[in-house]
């Protein structure tokens, strides 16, 4: 029986983000496996967090900054200790270092900060998340914490070559950790039975805040002008008075704001629409609606990590690929992620009119969800994370000394000598 020690960056919030689902599914794992889990985090309360009391967790609130941790985390006495975010092993991982030596280190990203940073500051500069700057301040950081750490989950194959392929990481480091795929209704509507589309994301999360934007400025009213009587539902936690204001009954797109129970959401509506110019991981919010036989329509951002029909297209034009097949490959539809175009945002009319009202194209892609999200279930880590944790934990030393890097960025001999060369020189003054 292992002692794991999770240090939240936030409060695991499953029915506000995918982020949340994945924490919690890291910790029920743990809990699984019979392993003590205790959860500590500076995060303030909310009022949407899961209650891991009730699970069987050990709850406990620590200080930043604040040498209160390192003496609750010796208490504590954790095997293994999980970082939630780089940020969370940047503030903890020197204070867990220096109070439990032994402990296994593990970093849960998520998804790669520094890869949404950099298409963010692409979009905004070309408009073009393909074009993404990869080499920024931000990634030096979060790379960092990675080859600090003895493991760290990736939750996307796309971010897993990345980490390897072109930072580095070696892959001993590195454990493919998936989103785990929920429970599929017993019991799905029909294309009869469906009205509207919706779209649902955490408000807090810039590229679903960015599509909320995309959708209301430029591609729901062309839709509604095709469709005058459909209506777009937005939901999403923690919506911002900025947010609630774009509400327009006349308009039909009506801000919804928190989701009490989203497959109750994807199950009534027609399709999700999801235009994400940016973003990183996977998106939640596509697993929901392939769980619910719901299609959507949505970007080669949004289908990344979930198909292999995201990378065709992000390397390439979609107006240039010349087997249309290639965009079949998803439940629904795949647009241009260029919301500026006029050309693309006519797609994504097309698109929505032909799931709204023809039931054949609906049938259809409704029936896709089922074998992709199939194909995603399949692709499961060579090694489970239990059993990968537990084999690092029984061998951490022999695992230490093949990481030249880890021990490399560990070294404190050039900050020593910088610290002691300013006191000498504050000395002297």
């Amino acid at each position: 029986m292992l002692n794991v020690a999770v240090i939240g960056y936030v409060w695991p919030e499953p029915n506000s983000s995918a982020a949340g689902q994945n924490m919690l599914a890291i910790i029920k794992r743990c809990l699984s496996a019979d392993f003590n889990v205790t959860f500590l985090t500076a995060a303030t309360d909310s009022d949407h967090k899961e209650d891991l009391t009730a699970l069987g967790v050990d709850v406990h609130s620590v200080a930043l900054n604040c040498s209160s941790f390192n003496s609750q985390i010796a208490h504590i006495k954790p095997d293994v200790v999980i970082f939630d975010r780089y940020m969370t092993e940047e503030q903890f991982s020197w204070r867990v270092k220096e109070a439990c030596p032994n402990a296994l280190r593990v970093l849960n990203t998520e998804d790669l900060h520094s890869l949404r940073q950099a298409r963010h500051e692409a979009v905004k500069q070309d408009n073009d998340a393909r074009l993404a700057q990869l080499n920024s301040e931000l990634a030096q950081r979060e790379v960092a914490a990675i080859l600090r750490s003895d493991l760290t989950l990736v939750i996307s194959k796309r971010e897993m070559a990345l980490l390897t392929e072109h930072y580095g990481v070696p892959r001993a480091q590195l454990q493919y950790h998936p989103l785990v795929v929920g429970k599929t209704p017993l019991v799905t509507l029909p294309f009869e039975e469906r009205a509207h589309f919706v779209h649902i994301g955490n408000f807090r999360h810039a590229p679903n805040w960015d599509a909320v934007l995309q959708l209301k400025q430029s591609i729901w009213p062309e839709i509604r002008k095709a469709l005058p009587k459909a209506e777009l539902h937005i939901y999403g936690a923690y919506p911002p008075k900025k947010a609630t204001q774009l509400h327009n009954e006349k308009q039909g797109f009506l801000v919804k704001g928190w989701a009490e129970n989203v497959e109750s959401i994807m199950l009534s509506a027609k399709a999700l629409i999801a235009p994400l110019r940016f973003g990183a991981g996977i998106k939640g919010k596509l697993i929901d609606a392939m769980r619910c036989a719901t299609p959507s329509i949505t970007t080669w951002i949004g289908a990344e990590g979930i198909t292999s029909t995201a990378s065709i297209i992000a390397n390439s034009n979609i107006q240039e690929i010349d087997d249309p097949k290639q965009l079949a490959q998803w439940p629904g539809a795949l647009c241009s992620a260029n919301t500026t175009d006029a050309a693309v945002i006519q797609d994504y009319v097309r698109q929505a009119v032909a799931l709204h009202n023809d039931k054949s194209t609906w049938d259809s892609a409704s029936n896709l969800t089922a074998t992709i999200l199939s194909s995603f279930e399949s692709e499961q880590p060579e090694v489970p994370l239990i059993e990968r944790i537990i084999g690092l934990k029984q061998s951490l030393n022999t695992h230490r000394n093949g990481l030249f890097m880890q021990s490399l960025l560990w070294h404190q001999t050039l900050t020593a000598s910088k610290y002691m060369s300013q006191w000498i020189e504050a000395k002297n003054k």
